[in-house]
């Protein structure tokens, strides 16, 4: 049985986001949520809470044990850019990106 979750919009930059990510990839839940806890990203925060979520979606499809869920996959895709300007000297105008994600996380059972 597989559950999943999604974050949308999340004012995080992909490429930041998928070293975290990267981390997890293929654990059991348990090692994952670990392995995040002790993580200094930013990310790392959002990422956890996510995939207490998608473990909480399982429960509320019926698997029989959580703890042998395992990270299937887990991706981070690139969402709208936030773009901003700060004034500079001499009437000029500097360009401030604000990249966004999208966070998708599939768990399944481990055979």
């Amino acid at each position: 049985m597989e559950a999943s979750a999604k974050l949308t919009f999340a004012r995080l930059s992909p490429r930041k986001t998928r070293l975290v990510v990267d981390m997890v990839r293929g654990k059991g839940i348990q090692d994952a949520l670990t392995i995040l806890r002790f993580s200094p990203q930013a990310s790392a925060k959002l990422v956890s809470k996510l995939l207490r979520s998608a473990v909480a979606n399982a429960e509320q499809k019926g698997a029989s044990d959580v703890d042998r869920l395992y990270v299937k996959s887990i991706s981070v895709d690139g969402g709208p850019v936030l773009k901003r300007f700060v004034p500079r000297a001499m009437g000029r105008a500097s360009k401030i990106r604000k990249p966004t994600s999208h966070i998708t996380v599939v768990l399944a059972d481990k055979q």
